[in-house]
């Protein structure tokens, strides 16, 4: 099992920034791949990056590409999603979620999720 706790989200103007931390607890964090996902009243969850088990290899929605930053210190057990140049359309609860092997985009496929922090862009 692991557990999974967002935090940093919060309200920001247009072009502001926000620095979203998934802290993890329970089985060793460097054996599992890690993404953020983000779901929008009345849409699905999407994701929004990916990370692999040593930091190495990273991979974005297009959506977001540019603007967000995705990265690991798994010394910390902590992953980190820096949310720049946020427009109102990024607006949504961010998830993080673990899984076992390689990142991938279809949320099903992730077995550990945080209960997600709330972003919200004012334009």
């Amino acid at each position: 099992q692991v557990q999974l706790v967002e935090s940093g989200g919060g309200l920001v103007q247009a072009g502001g920034s926000l620095r979203l931390s998934c802290a993890a607890s329970g089985r060793t964090f460097s054996w599992y791949a890690m993404g953020w996902f983000r779901q929008a009243p009345g849409k699905e969850r999407e994701f929004v990056a990916g990370i692999s088990l040593s930091g190495g290899s990273t991979s974005y929605a297009d959506s977001v590409k540019g603007r967000f930053t995705i990265s690991r210190d798994n010394a910390k057990n902590t992953m980190y999603l820096q949310l720049n140049s946020l427009k109102p359309e990024d607006t949504a609860v961010y998830y993080c979620a673990a899984k076992t092997g390689t990142t991938v985009v279809a949320p099903e496929r992730y077995d550990y999720w945080g209960q997600g922090t709330q972003v919200t862009v004012s334009s």
